[in-house]
């Protein structure tokens, strides 16, 4: 049964923007990418608004529903009490396209700085082999439909534009740990370069990453705490510091 929801947009470009209040019909069982359709349909038709699977797999649909970093397609209506306005914003952390689209090119160019995958050269096709505990290791981070809520809801570049230089943010801490900790990336230097290029020192493990994150993955307790503990293995660790000053003068 069709009810009448209020609903408050940002319209808007790069230059200025604002708030308009429109009231749309909706249906049970729909979703908040739903009645945006039917507002651009029937009342805005300039709407711009990005999205693509309507099945919570693409990350096309990523907004801010009430303050909250969420997936418009995956939002249920009656999540929220009859009556209550429900208020769409583009994501904060990026710049402002038009209306509800955001440029989140900063985060393809994060992507580019990480080098891929490095397998062994003398490794021929067909001959990768993993034991299963490695596989279901990393599996999880696998699952990222790279939606940026979690790099839009941290606040080392969500408040801190001048921090996005230097911090690759949690998306790209799960794909540089995913990495790590394949046992057959020759690539020793994921660690450092972690620390020392992509900013893992900059996360206070707030774990609000983790709490936006559509796919359920433990962003935090998975990948950038174990990350952050290898970080200290490595340059911290008195035993490992000797061992490596007496192997580069001996030449090994």
């Amino acid at each position: 049964m069709a009810r009448k929801l209020n609903l408050r947009i940002w319209r808007g470009d790069s230059t200025s923007g604002a708030l308009q209040d429109v009231q749309v019909d909706v249906n049970e069982g729909e979703v908040v990418l739903d009645v945006i359709h039917r507002v651009q349909a029937t009342q805005m038709g300039d709407l711009a608004v990005r999205w693509n699977c309507k099945a919570g797999k693409c990350g096309s649909c990523s907004m801010e529903i009430n303050g909250k970093p969420r997936l418009a397609c995956m939002t249920q209506v009656a999540a929220y009490p009859e009556g209550e306005t429900i208020t769409v914003t583009p994501l904060r952390t990026f710049p402002v396209i038009k209306d509800l689209v955001t440029d989140v090119s900063f985060n393809y160019k994060k992507a580019m700085e990480i080098p891929a995958y490095a397998p062994p050269a003398d490794l021929a096709p067909g001959e990768a082999r993993m034991q299963q505990v490695d596989v279901e290791r990393s599996q999880e981070f696998r699952k990222c439909i790279e939606c940026f809520l979690c790099q839009n809801v941290c606040h080392v570049i969500r408040d801190h534009e001048e921090n996005k230089k230097s911090f690759a943010g949690p998306r790209f801490f799960i794909r540089i740990a995913e990495l790590d900790m394949h046992p057959l990336d020759i690539l020793k230097n994921r660690k450092k370069t972690a620390q020392e290029e992509h900013g893992l020192g900059m996360c206070n493990i707030t774990k609000c990453c983790t709490e936006v994150c559509p796919e359920h993955i433990r962003i935090t307790d998975n990948a950038i705490i174990p990350m952050k503990e290898r970080v200290v293995d490595v340059k911290y660790d008195p035993a490992r510091w000797l061992g490596s000053k007496i192997r580069r003068r001996e030449g090994i």
